[in-house]
């Protein structure tokens, strides 16, 4: 059997039952397993029992996927409480894994979190009234609605003339799933904008840290990949940079 690249995927802390447990919703994992054609090892967000730059050299790149919790304001300068849930194991983990995988020469690529994530650990800083602005759009369904109807809530975003994304998609724009109450407020120097929504918000962003390639999207291509062949490109993608064609 030959060797397929592996990717590292961030997990979170969750309670499960009456434990806390590390945890990764299998579809950010079969998706990419599937469709960047690659095995994955889960991360554990415990940075007092194990570093990032312990694991990161063994790793062919890295996966940081969205979860319900919210990175805390403090990491990007804000004073302010918030809204939760906070994931304080895995804010500590997330910093140290993006400074070692770039150091590394890593692709990284992140999802929702991930992609607010790697934005704050850069340098950059998020809003959150994405879903309560008179000047935004919705960027997140009416409260009640179920589970999966939460994922059924779409806009399109405009893709950037010459980028990593417009070129993968041969087009000017695509529809994506909206499911975030925070975004991007200020950019962190060095990120290239690739994909914008019609009010103007950043969702999605690349760059080239020490040569490596990184790319995060706001929205969920993790979600019914299976049916949506624009989701199964970002992890065609994925897969190219795994193997360095990226």
């Amino acid at each position: 059997m030959s060797s397929r690249p592996v990717l590292g995927i961030i997990a979170c802390n969750r309670m499960v039952g009456t434990e806390l447990a590390q945890a990764v919703m299998n579809r950010y994992a079969t998706a990419a397993m599937r469709h960047a054609d690659c095995a994955a090892l889960i991360i554990p967000s415990l940075p007092e029992y194990m570093h990032a730059a312990e694991i990161v050299e063994r790793l062919d790149g890295v996966l940081l996927t969205g979860t319900p919790s919210n990175v805390a304001p403090a990491l990007y300068g804000d004073a302010a409480e918030g809204d939760g849930p906070f994931d304080p194991a895995r804010d500590r983990m997330m910093t140290e894994l993006v400074e070692a995988v770039i150091a590394a020469q890593r692709p990284l690529f992140g999802i929702c979190r991930g992609f607010q994530e790697i934005n704050v650990a850069l340098g950059g800083t998020l809003r959150r009234d994405t879903s309560a602005s008179g000047d935004l759009l919705n960027h997140h369904a009416p409260d009640g609605v179920s589970f999966d109807d939460m994922f059924d809530h779409h806009h399109k975003v405009d893709l950037v003339d010459g980028g990593l994304l417009a070129s993968a998609y041969g087009a000017p724009s695509i529809e994506v799933n909206s499911v975030h109450y925070q975004g991007v407020g200020m950019l962190a120097e060095g990120l290239q904008v690739e994909a914008r929504a019609p009010d103007g918000l950043v969702e999605a962003y690349s760059a080239r840290p020490n040569g490596a390639p990184l790319l995060a999207v706001q929205w969920h291509p993790e979600w019914a990949t299976d049916d949506n062949g624009d989701s199964q490109t970002y992890f065609h993608l994925l897969g190219r940079a795994l193997r360095g064609e990226l």
